[in-house]
């Protein structure tokens, strides 16, 4: 189950926003339907890349 503040990581590329398969981002956000959520991907100096309303199809949870 995906919740606010896991790490996921995308499963497929998002070119317009540069992102690639296995891009690392933070949920933000849990639709209360459980199958959307707001995620932010960031650089290494903290900068947002892209803040996202994703499927759960396009996320995977990373296992640490």
């Amino acid at each position: 189950m995906i919740k606010e503040l896991d790490i996921v990581m995308l499963t497929h590329d998002i070119r317009e926003q540069g992102l690639k398969k296995g891009s690392q981002g933070a949920i933000i956000h849990c639709y209360a339907d459980g199958q959307a959520f707001e995620v932010e991907f960031v650089n290494d100096s903290g900068k947002t890349l892209a803040l996202l309303t994703l499927e759960k199809a396009d996320l995977q949870l990373e296992q640490e």
